[in-house]
């Protein structure tokens, strides 16, 4: 007899819910459409779990040039303890001001829009980031849990949560708590979707970005296996070299 997956049944009911937001993640498509086509950038930014989306945008096989991943590996673990471990980076993602002096290397330009990907939406992290963004006139896209948005307190000393700083919101369907699977006997639940849900809204919003560039006649040049049928050997190279001359201007 058939048994479903309890966590795989979780992740396809999560996916339903991002299928209700049809509407706003291609009118955000649609946005991010006009910054790549206006030469500008679509940059992303989150902190701990949360930037794994941003790696998953690009570079990567089906992302392409305009898309900005902002990093710093100060705010992402390469280490459970210790040095790059996941304690350090839980501390510093809640220290105000941080991002101001991560931030003295940017330039930003009023053109462009920034994602911010957080699931909690008030650690100081994606807070600042999205107020530094909003500060120099940029567009801004939040992409949280809408059970955090509407019912937690905000931790910053703004008073503010990411989403009450951006422009619009993406809910990411998963609940306060992340994960989704309950173990007889065992508290607290396994299984974190939030990770998974917005991989999924911004790898939507890739491609309805996409869409919507090629009805305008703007063909966006995506990263490609080189096993894909038609696809020229040099591609990436190619991709690589425009986004160089996006990022310097020549």
């Amino acid at each position: 007899m058939h048994q479903e997956v309890p966590y795989l049944s979780a992740v396809a009911h999560t996916i339903d819910k991002l299928q209700e937001q049809s509407e706003q993640i291609r009118l955000v498509a649609e946005r991010v459409a006009d910054v790549i086509a206006g030469g500008h950038w679509v940059r992303l930014f989150g902190s701990g779990h949360s930037v794994l989306p941003v790696q998953d945008c690009f570079p990567r096989y089906g992302g392409y040039v305009g898309f900005y991943p902002m990093m710093d590996p100060r705010l992402m673990w390469t280490a459970v303890s210790g040095p790059g471990g996941a304690e350090e980076l839980l501390w510093l993602e809640r220290q105000e001001d941080y991002i101001r002096i991560f931030l003295r290397h940017t330039r930003w330009d009023p053109g462009d829009m920034l994602i911010v990907i957080s699931h909690g939406g008030q650690n100081a992290a994606p807070v600042e980031m999205a107020l530094a963004a909003k500060a120099a006139g940029l567009y801004v896209v939040a992409i949280t849990s809408e059970e955090n948005h509407r019912h937690r307190p905000a931790t910053h000393s703004s008073g503010k949560k990411l989403g009450d700083i951006a422009d619009v919101i993406l809910f990411n369907g998963v609940p306060s708590e992340d994960a989704v699977v309950a173990v007889p006997g065992v508290a607290g639940k396994v299984g974190g979707v939030s990770t998974l849900a917005a991989i999924a809204l911004v790898q939507a919003i890739v491609s309805e970005t996409a869409l919507a560039l090629a009805r305008r006649g703007y063909r966006v040049r995506p990263f490609a296996s080189p096993n894909t049928e038609g696809v020229s050997p040099d591609n990436n190279e190619e991709v690589y070299k425009e986004f160089r001359r996006r990022l310097y201007g020549s």
